[in-house]
């Protein structure tokens, strides 16, 4: 279950919930919360799964770049060698085989860094994403531990 959709049922069931008169504290169904709160903590594992499969994207992206990276390198080095053959292109050859490889060379930079960039930016989302739910989750904790201090000065009974 998608973990912002969890979000959205724990905050509805507070706006659901009663408000206690002459206080900012609410009466939560207690099931209701356990159970979305146990949802949260099935659902935060899922969202590590993905992380973990950004970074095997981003692996297999640098991966390709590298194996293109050298394939490139390859064609470059098998051009420059047909072309040092020919005695009045050598010297063409060698710079356009230089160029060809200092393009490869760019182009798999280029290529790391995009997916590294990629990693970050959704790193960043899922960080973003569980220190919200962590926040909501604490100051659930905090309201709930509020209202069960309140009860028990309302009533020094129990």
């Amino acid at each position: 279950m998608d973990i912002l959709h969890l979000v959205d049922r724990l905050e509805e069931l507070f706006n659901q919930s009663r408000p206690l008169p002459f206080t900012h504290n609410v009466i939560v169904d207690e099931d209701r919360m356990l159970d979305i709160i146990d949802q949260m903590r099935i659902s935060i594992p899922e969202e590590v799964k993905k992380a973990q499969q950004i970074f095997s994207q981003r692996d297999r992206v640098m991966a390709q770049a590298q194996e293109e990276a050298g394939r490139k390198l390859s064609i470059a080095q098998e051009k420059a060698d047909q072309l040092i053959d020919k005695d009045f292109l050598v010297q063409d050859a060698q710079k356009r085989a230089s160029q060809i490889v200092e393009q490869s060379r760019i182009e798999a930079e280029n290529i790391r860094a995009g997916a590294d960039q990629y990693a970050k930016e959704k790193l960043l989302d899922l960080e973003r994403t569980t220190q919200v739910l962590i926040n909501q989750i604490r100051n659930g904790v905090r309201l709930l531990e509020e209202k069960q201090s309140t009860n028990k000065n309302t009533n020094p009974n129990e």
